[in-house]
């Protein structure tokens, strides 16, 4: 959809570099964000992650399979999910956050939030990174207080809010509108001095199947920003609405839409399942060397 560019001609710096509690991580390399769910609703896993002994294991595991980060989440973003307070959230993520930084304290965690509060009170407690699903759409403070804080800060493209963002999604040109929405944001950190951004185009949120796809045929076009690319597919609708699968049958579906994004230029994958991501990802590899 767009024309290649060369360096000169693009509107913003190549930045394949974050740093999260002084270390300089390359996402050139290409890396994987496994999910910690702490919502008794999450569409895959929810309620299974919610004592201590569950937490540790699932991470264990994560960080032995090759995760890079950990994404820690209180709140259900599943569509139409019940909305919940900020005190409920930040009851569910900030112990959790303090528990794996002393069992693991070179852990990387991402807080999964779209509060401003909520991010702060986890990066103040340890936390590395934001990963806020509205962009600062639902939290007005959240970009000052993400230059405050002076972490890495994911954002991503989402039509509406997770309580009705699948009502009835409309776009002229899917990519082109995400693409615009990624400028206009990336902008407004820029002149903040907000630099390490990583951006999500929000598969699933405010998007229609048909979106989702075409959305993920053009990904390279997101390459204009010059900015890494994090993508989650893992076990969605998009996947189980094609394959007529459940989620729990949708591993197989979720690493081959992973393999398809290293191709076109994601960066970090999010997923339920580190193991086979970190397979697809050096298999990617290898194809490449």
């Amino acid at each position: 959809m767009f024309t290649k560019e060369t360096p000169q001609d693009t509107f913003f710096l190549k930045k394949n570099t974050i740093n999260c509690k002084g270390k300089l991580l390359n996402l050139d390399e290409l890396h994987v964000m496994g999910i910690l769910n702490l919502t008794p609703d999450s569409f895959f896993d929810g309620a299974s992650h919610t004592n201590e002994k569950l937490v540790l294991e699932k991470v264990q595991k994560m960080l032995d399979d090759g995760a890079t980060f950990i994404d820690v989440g209180g709140y259900s973003s599943r569509p139409g999910a019940a909305d919940v307070s900020e005190a409920e959230e930040l009851s569910r993520v900030l112990p959790v956050v303090e528990l794996l930084l002393r069992e693991f304290p070179e852990i990387l965690i991402s807080i999964d939030t779209f509060r401003s509060q909520v991010a702060a009170k986890c990066i103040e407690a340890g936390a590395a990174m934001i990963n806020d699903i509205s962009a600062g759409e639902l939290d007005a403070q959240m970009f000052k207080t993400v230059k405050a804080l002076q972490v890495p800060y994911v954002m991503m493209h989402m039509q509406g809010t997770p309580q009705n963002m699948q009502q009835n999604p409309v776009y002229e040109n899917v990519t082109l509108e995400v693409l615009q929405y990624f400028v206009n944001k990336i902008n407004q950190l820029n002149q903040l001095g907000v630099n390490d951004i990583i951006i999500d185009p929000g598969f699933g949120f405010g998007k229609t199947v048909e979106h989702n796809y075409e959305l993920l045929n053009h990904l390279e076009d997101l390459r204009i920003t010059e900015l890494p690319v994090l993508v989650g597919f893992s076990r969605k609708s998009m996947i189980n609405k094609v394959l007529h699968t459940t989620p729990k049958e949708a591993l197989n579906g979720t690493s081959v839409l992973n393999t398809l994004a290293l191709s076109k230029g994601a960066n970090i994958l999010r997923v339920h399942d580190v193991l086979e991501a970190k397979q697809a990802i050096e298999l990617y590899k290898k194809m490449k060397a």
